[in-house]
């Protein structure tokens, strides 16, 4: 059974390096701003995985508050894009109509 936890914390930390690596191609060539900031947000919960499959692995329950608080900094930053993105759309169609 210990064998069966070592390869399934294995797997985990290579799918999630996997999708790192695809989030950060979609940050860096991602045509939209809204395509960066999805891309930003994802790598933040992304780490959030990291430090949950490490702290398993590991048996640092410390590091759970950590990726807490990272959720709900991730969160806020992601509802601040949302609104900073709706100002602009808001204020690009004003321009049009005039």
């Amino acid at each position: 059974m210990d064998k069966v936890y070592e390869i399934s914390i294995l797997i985990s930390y290579l799918l999630l390096l996997i999708s790192i690596v695809m989030s950060l191609l979609r940050l860096l060539i991602g045509p939209t701003l809204a395509d960066r900031v999805v891309a930003l947000d994802l790598l933040a919960f992304l780490t959030i995985g990291v430090l949950a499959v490490y702290t398993l692995d590991s048996g640092h329950e410390s590091l759970l508050d950590v990726a807490i608080t990272l959720a709900l900094v991730a969160f806020l930053g992601t509802i601040a894009f949302a609104k900073f993105i709706s100002r602009q759309d808001t204020s690009s169609n004003e321009d049009r109509e005039s």
